[in-house]
């Protein structure tokens, strides 16, 4: 049964349309995530021995074009949503769960985002201009429906149908969103904020150029029972990640620490980085980064920045959600690196050698962090691309450790300006490089006559 509660609840976030400002096209967003279900209430099931909890998240489509978006079942002309829950905790966000994706059948015609247009009086095969459809938490739990992730490019918003695995059901975990219970249990998580998120993929909401704001969140509390209570309203057309600093200090307690930058890859989809730089005392500061790819299908392969070899990196971290119920992909941590000026986090193995090994694919959030000796300055945060294409990476401006007083022109990073630096910088020479690496002295990404002039002024220096 669609669920037809009331909505006058709702408030229009500032990211997005608002004030009867129609988006061009199609434009599908998360108006709403009104019920929570959890589908494990008589007790946990254990996954490899471990215990988890599952549960499906209630969504209010609304769409904001100026055009009807179509919302055929038996085909590719329909949205899939997916459900994820995050973390936030000791100055860092997680994601800790993630669901597959409900495959969409016909509109209601309501008005949980303003004034509707309707396609038609009953649940139609089209959502009318400025009207909303509620699903239910129980719908977007129904096992039968759900589809794997792996079948869609978020991009251009195209999937297989029929999809895989359609009509088949297991048990209590099977499709939903999973979550392990340690990661929701207030014992071993005080002060935790917990935010649920949804999102809408579409073709026609791609074709438009509006899959940027497809992604809403909100907060929610784990009960006694580890059910989930909807918290405060839905953030509307933001994704997960900005509840970091919304709650970074406890619930609605902004971290201003934290900034947020989003970053779309030509023909591709975007990425969100988040990042906050905490003095430790004692000389040391922490570095911390979040990524989320919202709709980029090429995915990300790698994380990297300039850290030179003089600055002694500690306690690297890297932490990932788990796919699951068959999806193909690989779970295998990133391996990190400190060498050649950088720090580097980087997938397993290639798109070439894996195509189903661990990438930073769309909808998902990883983590990156150390602790360095050195203050912070701004750098660089680079995206390497996972599936082959141009570019093959991106850059953020963001915060980086700074390079420590030396010998300006130690391109190795062994202490000294000899030989050896001389012969890095010269194989690099004309060069466009990552900022501060392969000779790049002045950290501009090219590798030039200023480069060389700094390596030969400060050559024999030790």
């Amino acid at each position: 049964m669609r669920s037809a509660a009331a909505f006058s609840a709702l408030v229009m976030a500032s990211v997005g349309l608002a004030g009867g400002a129609w988006a061009a096209g199609t434009d599908v967003i998360v108006g709403d995530l009104h019920q929570t279900k959890h589908h494990t209430t008589g007790g946990p099931v254990l996954k490899d021995g471990t215990p988890y909890r599952a549960y499906s998240i209630g969504t209010v489509s609304c769409n904001q074009g100026d055009a009807p978006l179509r919302w055929f079942q038996e085909s590719t002309f329909h949205p899939v949503i997916p459900q994820n829950l995050y973390r936030v905790k000791n100055g860092r966000i997680q994601q800790i769960g993630m669901s597959w994706l409900k495959h969409g059948f016909c509109a209601l015609q309501q008005e949980a985002c303003g004034p509707c247009n309707p396609y038609g009086p009953n649940c139609e095969n089209h959502l009318g201009v400025g009207c909303s459809d509620p699903y239910s938490a129980d719908l977007n739990g129904s096992q039968g429906n759900l589809g794997p992730r792996y079948e869609v490019n978020a991009s251009t918003g195209v999937f297989v149908f029929p999809f895989a695995f359609r009509n088949v059901t297991g048990d209590a975990l099977y499709k939903r969103l999973q979550v392990k219970q340690s990661d929701l249990d207030p014992a071993q998580n005080p002060n935790a904020v917990y935010i649920a998120e949804a999102m809408y993929i579409h073709p026609d909401d791609a074709a438009n150029g509006n899959g940027w704001n497809n992604a809403s969140h909100r907060r929610v509390t784990v009960l006694a029972n580890y059910s989930l209570q909807l918290e405060d309203t839905t953030n509307r057309t933001r994704p997960a990640i900005f509840a970091w600093r919304i709650h970074g200090n406890g619930p609605n307690q902004v971290d201003a620490g934290v900034t947020l930058k989003s970053l779309d890859v030509p023909n591709d989809g975007r990425y969100w980085l988040a990042y906050k730089v905490t003095d430790l005392g004692n000389g040391k500061w922490h570095y911390e980064y979040a990524v989320e790819n919202l709709t980029s299908d090429r995915s990300g392969g790698s994380l990297s920045l300039p850290v030179s070899q003089g600055v002694q990196v500690t306690n690297p971290f890297f932490y990932c959600p788990q796919y699951h119920s068959g999806e193909p992909y690989d779970d295998a941590p990133w391996n990190f690196a400190h060498t050649g000026g950088e720090v580097s986090w980087t997938t397993a193995e290639s798109f070439d050698e894996n195509p189903n090994a661990n990438a930073l694919r769309w909808n998902t959030l990883y983590n990156f962090a150390f602790d360095a000796d050195q203050p912070p300055v701004a750098g660089p945060v680079t995206i390497g691309l996972f599936k082959p294409g141009t570019p093959t990476s991106i850059q953020f401006s963001a915060i980086v450790p700074a390079t420590p007083p030396g010998c300006e022109g130690d391109v190795d990073g062994d202490g000294d300006v000899d030989q050896s630096d001389l012969g890095v910088m010269l194989d690099n020479y004309g060069q466009s490089v990552p900022p501060g690496t392969n000779g790049d002295v002045n950290g501009d990404g090219q590798v030039d006559q200023s480069d060389l002039g700094v390596l030969l002024s400060n050559f024999g220096c030790v």
